[in-house]
């Protein structure tokens, strides 16, 4: 492969300005189809982006000789059966995340690359943004000593649309989700400190609805033990009062506290004093993972968010959420 000719399947808002413009601006990549079931959608997005071919059918899409690596861009409910069409295909796969509805289906879609000798990658950008590359060596410099503990907290209110029971949103639909906002969300920070302390080693959570305006979660809360023997408590609520979104790591000599969505200053604490460091996001924020992701297609480099990896964090929120949706 000397250059990465890409088709998005479920080119709707997610790859508008975080990713499908980037496919178009890394050397040796290109975005040469895109597809969505509403045809005239499809039609647009082409149009509006410049991409010369687009598919109502994603086997079209598959199957058109130009495309070389296919980019799963729907809801979680389909990530399974469009990267198992893509690998029997031959076609290497970067898929949003959550991975999959469950650690199931994630195990399935790794063994199928594996059986047809694709690369899998999944859309842990985070793990590639220079802002979280920075938290990282702040981390792994000292600052603060030695890891201790880890404390997140996750509060919104809950949103218009999720207040008609007869037109929900799918990010609180199970069956299209796997979960609620839970699994869309706090995969990102799980994910994140998997890349940062290793794999969580132990967990424990307990899920509720508490607001009642759909069949999903939306109050969740666990506890885990890292690989790097770091202990962490979590908070998600999605009925809540006000907007909280707060990451602290609490060393023996200080503290970072950060957040996992906003771009809010880097807060460091320690025997120095305070310090507040500005470290924004880049124009398009999947565009420095989807530059590695290439850089493995074309042999030239590895990506830091593998399948493998994407699937320990599909199998933490399995756990957690676990009571919830066995009851």
């Amino acid at each position: 492969m000397e250059e990465v000719r890409w088709g998005i399947i479920g080119c709707g808002d997610v790859t508008e300005k975080k990713s499908g413009p980037a496919l178009q601006k890394i050397k040796d990549s290109s975005l040469v189809a895109v597809m969505r079931r509403t045809a005239h959608l499809a039609e647009d997005y082409a149009l509006r982006h410049n991409v010369k071919k687009w598919y109502d059918k994603a086997e079209d899409l598959i199957n058109d000789p130009e495309v070389n690596a296919v980019y799963i861009a729907t809801p979680p409910s389909s990530h399974k059966k469009y990267a198992l069409m893509a690998a029997e295909a031959g076609l290497p796969i970067y898929v949003e995340k959550p991975m999959a509805l469950n650690f199931a289906e994630a195990q399935e879609m790794i063994e199928a690359a594996e059986i047809n000798g694709v690369q899998l990658h999944v859309a842990y950008y985070r793990r590639a943004m220079p802002r979280f590359l920075k938290i990282k060596e702040l981390l792994d410099s000292g600052i603060i000593g030695e890891l201790r503990t880890l404390n997140i907290r996750l509060s919104q209110a809950v949103e218009d649309s999720e207040l008609n029971s007869d037109s929900l949103p799918w990010r609180v639909r199970p069956d299209i989700a796997g979960g609620g906002k839970f699994l869309d969300l706090a995969a990102h920070t799980l994910d994140l400190f998997d890349y940062y302390f290793g794999p969580v080693e132990k967990t424990a959570g307990f899920a509720m609805n508490q607001g009642g305006y759909y069949p999903a979660e939306d109050n969740v809360s666990a506890i885990f033990r890292f690989a790097n023997g770091v202990q962490a408590a979590g908070s998600w609520t999605f009925a809540g009062y006000h907007e909280i979104d707060q990451n602290e790591v609490i060393g023996s000599q200080g503290r970072i506290i950060f957040s996992s969505f906003n771009e809010e200053a880097v807060v460091i604490e320690n025997n120095e004093g305070r310090k507040e460091i500005e470290l924004p996001y880049p124009e398009h924020v999947q565009q420095p993972l989807l530059e590695k992701v290439v850089a493995s297609l074309l042999g030239k480099g590895d990506s830091p968010s593998t399948a493998k990896t994407a699937a320990r964090t599909t199998k933490v929120m399995d756990k957690i959420i676990a009571d919830y949706y066995q009851e």
